[in-house]
């Protein structure tokens, strides 16, 4: 589902046909057939959802890196129950619901649009109005079509359908009201306020902290009338349980250092650092302790703007020398 976002960005402008759309199951292709209409939606949220993730991963050593040539378009990372499969399927999750909520209260669908179950009086001073953004829905559409694949009696469904959740229930976790205000000059005598989501950054934000923060578990083997059955409790009994808002994931990451084909970590050299900061972006732990290289770098720049009235700005472009790290 992963490769719809990557490999099918272009679905909201041409027809699509989902049997030309690779790596879908059969119940995802069902769906693509009888909702064909929001799935260019789904296709947007997949791609927002990479784009956060290698937002929220650029200073580390695992930056996200997408593999163009191979369906599998993290390649072998998500192979491993780590925490960098579960913020992955986290977040991917979360972009399929957020851009399908979205779009149904744009009116793009017309089998969807806004959230009606907020009617009534809510307080003084303010009412319902505009459009609240029907969450619910996109988190159930998020759920058919993404969780569809993780249907395997093993640990590693039980924990992609938990960090899928996660991440579906940050976004209920962040809706909050937007108010505009109606009145004479401004004065909001009166407001009108709906539900809105947040801005999709504030849910990468967010679940990036649940990465920190991730649950180790273990592996359980149950019997059960369908046959052996897996399941995963925590690692550690002295540790808060986690939550459905929580992430979890049972083996331990590569340390991303080298190139090996075999994790699908490509190593950190040449890769930007900063020497001035001690985190995991600075070059002592983003090059591994191999050192870094630094060269010089001239870019052209606006500078010494002026406004002229009335109405343009006039620039004069200079020349600045900037020095460039990066990891031997």
């Amino acid at each position: 589902s992963l490769a719809i976002g990557h490999q099918y960005s272009s679905l909201g402008t041409q027809p699509i046909l989902c049997g030309s759309i690779p790596g879908l199951v059969p119940k995802q292709l069902r769906f693509c057939r009888n909702y064909v209409q929001i799935m260019p939606s789904v296709a947007e949220g997949v791609k927002i959802g990479i784009q956060e993730c290698q937002h929220q991963f650029r200073g580390r050593r695992w930056n996200c890196t997408t593999v163009n040539d191979s369906l599998a378009i993290f390649g072998p990372v998500l192979d491993k129950a780590t925490r960098e499969s579960a913020f992955v399927h986290a977040i991917a999750s979360a972009g399929v619901a957020f851009a399908v909520t979205r779009s149904c209260a744009e009116g793009s669908a017309t089998i969807c649009g806004c959230d009606t179950r907020h009617k009534g009086s809510p307080g003084e001073g303010w009412k319902w109005g505009g459009c609240s953004e029907d969450v619910e829905f996109g988190s159930t559409v998020s759920r058919e079509f993404v969780d569809a694949r993780e249907n395997r009696p093993d640990a590693r469904s039980a924990m992609n359908r938990h960090n899928n959740e996660a991440g579906r229930t940050s976004i209920i976790e962040l809706m909050h009201l937007k108010c505009k205000c109606h009145g004479l000059s401004g004065s909001c005598e009166v407001k009108t306020c709906w539900w809105s989501q947040p801005d999709f950054r504030v849910i990468g934000d967010y679940l990036k902290d649940k990465y920190d923060s991730a649950s180790e578990m273990v592996v359980e083997k149950h019997r059960e009338s369908r046959g052996w059955v897996e399941t995963l409790r925590p690692k550690y009994n002295f540790f808060k349980a986690p939550t459905e808002k929580d992430l979890v994931y049972y083996e331990n990451s590569p340390n991303f250092c080298e190139p090996n084909p075999e994790t699908g970590s490509f190593g950190t050299r040449d890769r930007i650092c900063n020497v001035t900061s001690h985190g995991i972006d600075g070059c002592d732990l983003l090059c591994c302790g191999r050192g870094h290289n630094t060269r010089t770098e001239k870019r052209k720049e606006k500078c010494h703007c002026i406004f002229h009235w009335c109405c343009y700005v006039r620039c004069q472009e200079c020349i600045r020398v900037y020095d460039v790290h990066t990891c031997k």
